[in-house]
């Protein structure tokens, strides 16, 4: 509604009398202005410098977070986003409290992955040379490193950029065969010939970290007979010699039955021996399968007689294809009666249980399967230069079929091992491989893991879980980029060299040349005369190169030998993904343990993978996948994909509770712009109404302020202990709800509603409006510094519009939240909280209508809330008491009993408040009475309360001010 003119012209008379918020800083930043304000927020406060200033403070305090390296094989994408803005608020908030953060990134560099990556953009990639291709893939790593941090600078990480690790640096590979060396030492590394998981694609042996597992993975599974050659002598009884009896076998890998050795029982099983309706032959298998068996064989079963497993002792088999070989029968505590027959065909070179029960019986362990996955000579002419996973495979059925073996061939459907990288299935291989042998290590590795905090502490049971399933390590590739294992073989026996010398010549080559120097050295310059001697040799050219290299969690693994400092070589915290569990907390755990009996952390924080928002997995196809540098500049369709800048994204990691999965998406990205852009509107408040005011001159101690300002500083005093303890636990959406709910509802909805009378009404120098200013300075300070380790560019940009920190040196060069001790006032908090309860009381009573147009009459009887009141209020009536701005009407009337006049239509309403003080030793539940009346003054046109005689002149407060403006 348009104002009557005569109203307005007095209102623009009195315009320039009233003291309006002014500040340059923006209330949002449309469009390319965020990226924009950020990179030059970056420049003028000194992000790249920030590190080095603070590792050179005098200071004794020390905050160590090792960073785990990400692997140097593609673009950044949101999952590094995460990682990285949980470490730098992490570290940033360190900082600020004064610790040097020692804080040094690294990168992840050797290894198949990037191997296969590199060659895929060569052509005639399968002739090079183990140099040339060491060469590439050193480059395609040293790319992928400058896009990754490059994007980790953008992002606002403050970390010593000039000196990252990089797992392919010769220093790094000399640390890294020192720990080797030590825990070869220590025995804790040997070589041995067992199955292993084996990569065909890849032609290498893979740890169980590097396989996932493909749940619909079809596999053709077998029935097959093993004719009983030798009857265990129990059950000479039970079968006579009339027809033909076999133990009955499924395997969902035919390929192996070639190796089989063994089949093996479960002694405490009760076993069957029954008659096929069909063909009146006798099969032996365990009773629990005997019906589900005979329906999936399309025949009956009729159980002849029972057996214990213990009773199939020292009886024997013939192979199901190959004459003349023989198949005992053994117990094993790996049998499962799940499914299957509870029989199960053993092959020592292609399955762990099977190979520790041929240890056990001494049986042999021959492999049949070359690295590339095909038989070999060996398996004999039909099988030899066969896939085993497709040809091979189907070779085997057939000749099971030819001999009689075969009962029945069905698809199974089940989870089986891929290589990671590949995605291609795995096999089970026995070859001859270095392991570190973890039985040993991991009793001492868990009672080590117990002493150390774990973030949430549900991740500590599955690690623990993780390390006791673990037997051995296979640290041993067969690959060229890596760093290689130091060990040299006799020619004509296959015998190693390797020992404390050898090993110590090869590091003081590695940590000059690099590991490179073990592929273009001649092997005379590697291996020394003595050393050959000493191991009984002659010459050192009967020797030759090892050709493995070490796993990829080896290197990583070994990174605390490296970048962490002083006697101790221990961080404070090491922060990952969950995936870790099993991965670098594990590996690292394992060498620092194995060389030094501690654990390489005192911390671990695990976070969960980010899902897009509906939950699902980010995949190219779904069209789902969140890029950090569109999140941040924009894609190429600005309405499509507008530029959040960095902040949102750190906003989107802080908020998010990232100890389950953490979702992403235009949602989410969108409300995370809409909260940065409501603070920065608290905050531009708090900046406009503090020009002209400096707080070094013009604040006012907190015993002569308004009491309704003493409170703000309670509660700030409060809002800055809850943020640190939040912070300290790595609770950082506990910071952000924090946060939320103080600016909204203790700044903008109540004490900013309440005091703008005060700020734009008052004269500029009456302390009454110093008091709220002083205030103001406080909450802006300790609001900032509460947010500023998670919106490091917004924190840096309000501080550089503080109309009174001219050459401030920004937030982060100046401390943590400094909030006084002395701020905490129980007393006020009971006087401002009771005045509050009767406020709600009032301005329900005249609900939604302006609290101006009313005066409020509160009725207490005599007792503490009427104290705390006259606290606020010393006059019966009062237009401009404390107790009426907390009220907001146009006057307050404190009585001890009702007046005798009211209107007739009045409405009383009535009200409790429970004053706690002294820690609850004093209790007073008060009553209290409120009663709301419209008001006979007029506005004022100035200040615009009903507090004037006539709607043409001011109020007497606003004459008073503008008498001292010397206005008329």
């Amino acid at each position: 509604s348009r104002q009557p003119l005569a109203e307005s012209r007095q209102d623009s008379q009195y315009r320039d009398t009233v003291l309006v918020p002014h500040s340059r800083f923006a209330a949002q930043l449309p469009g390319r202005l965020q990226p924009e304000t950020e990179l030059e927020t970056q420049q003028k406060s000194g992000f790249s410098e920030l590190y080095s200033w603070q590792r050179q403070r005098k200071t004794k305090q020390e905050f160590c977070l090792h960073d785990g390296p990400p692997y140097a094989n593609g673009d950044p994408h949101v999952g590094h986003a995460l990682n990285k803005i949980l470490k730098d608020i992490t570290n940033r908030f360190y900082m600020m409290r004064g610790y040097k953060v020692h804080y040094v990134p690294g990168w992840d560099c050797h290894g198949l992955p990037i191997e296969l990556k590199a060659l895929s953009e060569v052509k005639g990639a399968e002739n090079l040379s183990p140099m040339e291709i060491r060469q590439k893939a050193r480059e395609f790593a040293e790319r992928a490193i400058e896009k990754q941090k490059s994007a980790f600078i953008r992002w606002g990480i403050m970390a010593d950029w000039a000196n990252c690790y990089r797992t392919f640096d010769p220093k790094y590979e000399a640390n890294q065969l020192r720990v080797f060396q030590k825990m070869y030492d220590k025995g804790f590394i040997y070589q041995d010939y067992k199955p292993v998981f084996w990569s065909p694609s890849a032609k290498t042996a893979l740890a169980e970290a590097e396989l996932e597992y493909n749940e619909q993975h079809v596999s053709r599974s077998v029935y097959i007979k093993f004719p009983l050659l030798k009857l265990p002598p129990k059950l000479t009884s039970v079968i006579d010699g009339s027809s033909p009896a076999s133990m009955l076998v499924w395997t969902t890998q035919p390929w192996t039955v070639p190796a089989n050795q063994a089949v093996c029982y479960m002694p405490d099983s009760v076993y069957s021996i029954v008659k096929c309706a069909t063909t009146g032959e006798h099969f032996i298998l365990a009773a629990d399968r005997v019906e589900s068996t005979a329906a999936v064989l399309d025949t009956q079963f009729e159980v002849i007689s029972t057996c214990k497993g213990v009773d199939l002792a020292d009886g024997s088999c013939a192979h199901p294809m190959i004459p003349g070989r023989i198949s005992p029968l053994l117990p094993a505590n790996h049998v499962t009666m799940a499914k299957g027959t509870g029989l199960v065909h053993t092959a020592p070179a292609h399955g762990m249980e099977d190979y520790s029960v041929a240890s056990h019986h001494q049986l042999p362990t021959e492999c049949l399967v070359d690295g590339s996955g095909y038989f070999t000579e060996a398996a004999g002419p039909e099988l030899q230069n066969k896939n085993v996973l497709e040809e091979g495979n189907e070779a085997v059925i057939q000749m099971l079929q030819a001999a009689g073996s075969l009962l029945k061939e069905e698809k199974y459907v089940h989870s089986y091992p891929y290589d990671w990288r590949t995605k291609k299935p795995m096999i089970i291989r026995a070859s001859k491989q270095w392991f570190v042998n973890t039985a040993s290590v991991k009793g001492t590795a868990q009672e080590a893991l117990k002493k150390v905090k774990i973030i949430p502490t549900s991740a500590m049971n599955r690690m623990l879980e993780m390390l006791d399933r673990r037997t051995f390590w296979c640290i041993s590739r067969q690959r060229c980029w890596g760093v290689p294992i130091p060990v040299f073989y006799q020619k004509n026996t296959g015998e190693s060299l390797i020992n404390s010398e050898t090993v110590t010549d090869i590091i003081k080559i590695v940590e000059q040349q690099g590991t490179d120097a073990w592929w273009t050295l001649p092997i005379e310059q590697l291996l020394s005369k003595e050393a050959v001697v000493k191991a009984g040799g002659h010459d050192v050219l009967d020797y030759v190169k090892g050709q493995d290299v070490l796993d990829i969690w080896f290197d990583s693994g070994t990174s605390w030998a490296h970048v962490l400092e002083g006697a101790e070589q221990r961080a404070d915290t090491y922060l990952e993904g969950k995936d870790q569990l099993g991965g670098w907390f594990q590996s690292s755990l394992l060498t620092s343990v194995a060389t030094r009996k501690k654990a390489p952390y005192k911390t671990l924080v695990v976070h969960g993978f980010t899902l897009g928002e509906k939950g699902e997995k980010m995949s190219k196809s779904i069209g789902n996948v969140v890029d950090p540098d569109v999140v941040v500049n924009g894609g190429e369709d600005h309405t499509k994909d507008p530029p959040y800048g960095a902040d949102v994204l750190r906003w989107w990691v802080a908020e998010s509770n990232v100890f389950t999965e953490v979702l992403i998406g235009p949602v989410v990205l969108n409300a995370a712009r809409d909260d940065i852009n409501k603070l920065r509107n608290t905050l531009r408040f708090m900046l406009g109404n503090m020009a002209g005011f400096n707080p070094e001159t013009d604040s006012i101690p907190a015993s002569e302020m308004y009491i309704v300002d003493q409170y703000m500083l309670h509660l700030l005093q409060d809002y800055g202990s809850k943020v640190t303890e939040a912070y300290k636990e790595y609770d950082y959406s506990k910071v952000v709800r924090l946060l939320q709910a103080f600016c909204s509802r203790n700044l903008s909805n109540f004490y900013f509603s309440i005091i703008k009378d005060r700020l734009y009404c008052e004269e500029e120098k009456d302390p009454k409006r110093r008091s709220c200013q002083t205030v103001l300075a406080e909450a802006l300070d300790i609001i900032v510094r509460s947010f500023a380790p998670i919106l490091p560019h917004l924190a840096e940009e309000v501080f550089q519009h503080l109309p009174y920190k001219k050459d401030s040196e920004g937030v982060f060069r100046t401390g943590w939240i400094n909030a006084s001790s002395g701020w905490k006032k129980p007393g006020i908090e009971e006087a401002v909280e009771g005045a509050c309860a009767v406020r709600d009381s009032f301005l329900g009573s005249i609900s939604g209508k302006n609290a101006l147009e009313y005066e409020v009459i509160i009725v207490i009887e005599p007792g503490l809330l009427f104290e705390l009141m006259e606290a606020l209020q010393a006059e019966e009536s009062s237009s401009v008491s404390q107790l009426n701005e907390i009220m907001m009407a146009s006057q307050t009337t404190l009585l001890s009993e009702l007046p005798k006049e009211i209107p007739a239509d009045a409405n009383i309403i009535k009200g409790t408040f429970l004053i706690n003080l002294e820690g609850g030793d004093i209790r007073e539940e008060s009553s209290y009475k409120v009663i709301a009346l419209p008001t006979a003054k007029a506005k004022c046109p100035r200040c615009r309360r009903y507090t004037s005689d006539s709607s043409s002149t001011p109020c007497p407060r606003c004459l008073k001010v503008i008498a001292g403006k010397g206005s008329t």
